[in-house]
């Protein structure tokens, strides 16, 4: 899929909607394009909050805050600042307003250079964390629980979680590696990024591992998912395990708070741009105009998830306020359903010539797994893709 991404953005020279309407001129996939922008939209407003958040606790990590806290005093300060109605929409506004800073500097100004200081930093920041979660007495029982593979429970629901996990991490079917792609040199080998950005993602994904594992099961505490094992116990979890040493806690909780935010700022980025290129090219609005558009309506939606988590969670839809409601459509609805569409649409409909064309660098690369490829995006991904997105509405169980 990653690959599919790729070769229709760097083929179309466009933004994501702008590409199959290249390709595909006068039909209705453009409207698969347009379903990714939407969701690049949605997923930007409701992910900003979260990214909010880690703004607010560096400032708690910062502050020295977290130190001499109860295991109830954590819960107490989250609940209480994620509940508040104005203070996680300040932070809110202030990520979406550096995102915007970046991305109105344009690509090679704003992404790129930003992308050279922000990754490496991210890296460093991921390592370093990483060797002292490891360093702690008792850390082996994470690692243990992180690594070891329990056979038994790789289940074909366990597969296709984290095929759909799969998705989301690595940005499928929302049209930024199709923006992205847009900007590629026409030598840049198409399938080893593809290869390079999973193992990077992956090997990315094992360091925050080594971070929050080992430091939780050195104090005896079984890890959370979500928002509550980010904010609430990993705070408790870096205060204990650096007990005796409350400079490393102090150290460890700033640098780790900050690690967030790089990490959530270079993904609203890449959401920011695939709305902004589409307005830029589609509507032909200045960068700067287009950007302003996406950040206003994002504030103003974001507010909206913000606020449905507080004051206002009593207004929900099937169960479900605002902002889960938006988790839910784009997470398990929108994007298997555009990569479903992406895998059908490079394997059915676009030109085999264009395939290989791109995929081979005009024949100056050596392809021996093209026929393959084709085969995969014809078969083997539609069905995959398919039970993802039945398994995700809730109708199968395997």
């Amino acid at each position: 899929i990653m690959v599919s991404e790729f070769l229709i953005g760097r083929h179309s020279r466009a933004n994501t909607a702008g590409a199959y309407q290249k390709l595909a001129p006068g039909t209705h996939w453009r409207w698969v394009g347009r379903m990714g922008v939407l969701a690049g939209f949605l997923i930007l407003s409701y992910y900003s909050v979260v990214a909010g958040w880690t703004l607010e606790f560096i400032g708690e990590a910062v502050t020295d805050n977290f130190a001499g806290k109860t295991a109830a005093d954590y819960i107490n300060t989250f609940n209480s600042f994620s509940s508040n109605p104005w203070r996680p929409v300040i932070w809110l506004v202030l990520f979406l307003l550096s995102t915007h800073f970046i991305i109105v500097k344009g690509v090679e100004k704003g992404i790129e250079k930003s992308a050279k200081i922000m990754m490496p930093m991210l890296f460093i920041l991921l390592i370093i964390l990483a060797g002292c979660s490891i360093a702690l007495p008792g850390s082996g029982a994470g690692l243990e629980f992180l690594l070891k593979p329990e056979w038994d429970k790789v289940t074909t629901n366990v597969f296709l979680s984290a095929m759909g996990q799969a998705f989301f991490s690595l940005s499928l079917g929302m049209g930024c590696l199709c923006t992205y792609a847009s900007y590629f040199k026409k030598d840049t080998n198409l399938t080893k990024t593809a290869f390079s950005v999973s193992i990077i993602d992956t090997f990315v994904a094992i360091l925050a591992g080594l971070i929050i594992f080992p430091a939780a099961f050195s104090v005896g505490i079984q890890p959370d998912a979500g928002p509550s094992l980010i904010f609430i116990t990993l705070p408790n979890v870096f205060q204990q395990a650096f007990s005796g040493v409350p400079l490393l806690a102090y150290i460890f909780s700033v640098m780790f708070y900050i690690l967030l935010a790089v990490a959530a700022l270079t993904s609203t980025i890449s959401m920011h741009e695939v709305v902004t290129a589409y307005l830029h090219e589609e509507f032909h609005l200045s960068r700067k105009r287009a950007a302003s558009f996406v950040t206003g309506g994002c504030i103003f939606l974001g507010t909206l998830c913000s606020l449905s988590l507080g004051v206002g969670k009593g207004y929900t839809l099937f169960g479900l306020n605002l902002f889960d409601m938006f988790d839910f459509v784009t997470a398990k609805i929108m994007l298997p359903l555009g990569g479903l569409c992406i895998s059908i649409f490079t394997g059915w409909y676009l030109n085999k010539k264009i395939v290989w064309e791109e995929v081979s660098n005009n024949g100056t690369l050596k392809v021996t797994f093209y026929k393959l490829l084709i085969f995969i995006l014809k078969f083997i991904a539609p069905i995959a893709i398919s039970l993802i997105f039945i398994k995700e509405l809730g109708f199968l169980e395997l």
